[in-house]
């Protein structure tokens, strides 16, 4: 059978979420962990593609690894606490976008299926089953689960494979962190950067600079264009770049569907 599923890919951090700062949580895992967290931060943000690839092994042990990059032997126990401490700092890290539902819902009730693909830790795949968006979500492809990162193919080939979903009948959506557009594009699928106001002071790490395709301000201009198919005046105009051209390949709005 040939894959004939539509699909919208999207990134997590800095997409579905408001733009990502590390909060107040993060310190009780350096005190946890026993040391400053300007430390920590450090360790965090020089490991966050190995970490994110599953580098270092399960979480307790990537844990242990960090621990050790800072000069500490740290027990099993407190790594065990300071790994739900992560999940609970991210968790309260993590503002998703108050369009984020109603765009995911829109796109669902015009045929398409939803899929997050996101560079992260453990941490992640505890949280996201338990957002409000969460039961919006087909399929959710996690670069630790998968020991690569984006733009590597495989992330978003997981994804189209899990959906049965044909690329050129999709569209990639993210802030353009790892990469991930020209990769998307590289796959052969539709791109879409986010540029919502709040992501000037986003945490991203390799950020795509080399993309050069349409750019949005929010998930309901680009829910709304999808199922549109560019026919909508006030999606065009939000778009920098050619964005007719690249939606000119969705498929139109099922009958039925408004």
């Amino acid at each position: 059978m040939v894959a004939s599923e539509r699909a919208v890919l999207f990134d997590f951090f800095g997409t579905l979420t408001h733009a990502c700062v590390r909060g107040r949580g993060h310190e009780r895992v350096a005190r946890i962990l026993g040391c400053p967290l300007p430390d920590l931060v450090a360790v965090l943000d020089a490991s966050f593609y190995p970490r994110s690839r599953g580098a270092f092994g399960g979480p307790i042990n990537t844990l242990r690894w960090i621990a050790e990059q800072l000069g500490l032997r740290v027990s099993d126990a407190r790594l065990r606490a300071a790994h739900q401490a992560r999940i609970v700092a991210l968790r309260d890290d993590t503002v998703i976008r108050a369009e984020a539902a109603p765009a995911l819902r829109l796109l669902r009730s015009a045929g398409y299926k939803i899929a997050v693909v996101s560079d992260c830790g453990y941490e992640l795949p505890e949280i996201l089953p338990m957002l409000p968006i969460g039961r919006l979500v087909d399929t959710a492809i996690y670069s630790v689960h998968m020991g690569v990162c984006k733009p590597h193919p495989d992330m978003y080939q997981a994804a189209f494979a899990a959906l049965w979903a044909d690329p050129r009948r999709s569209v990639y959506i993210g802030d353009g962190g790892s990469r991930e557009l020209t990769g998307a594009t590289s796959f052969g699928v539709n791109a879409i950067r986010l540029g919502a106001p709040d992501l000037a002071g986003h945490l991203v790490f390799r950020s795509d600079e080399e993309f050069r395709g349409p750019v949005a301000m929010s998930l309901t201009d680009i829910a709304t264009g999808i199922v549109h198919a560019g026919s909508t005046a006030s999606y065009v105009e939000e778009l920098s770049g050619p964005p007719v051209a690249l939606l000119d390949g969705l498929d139109p709005v099922p009958a039925g569907v408004r």
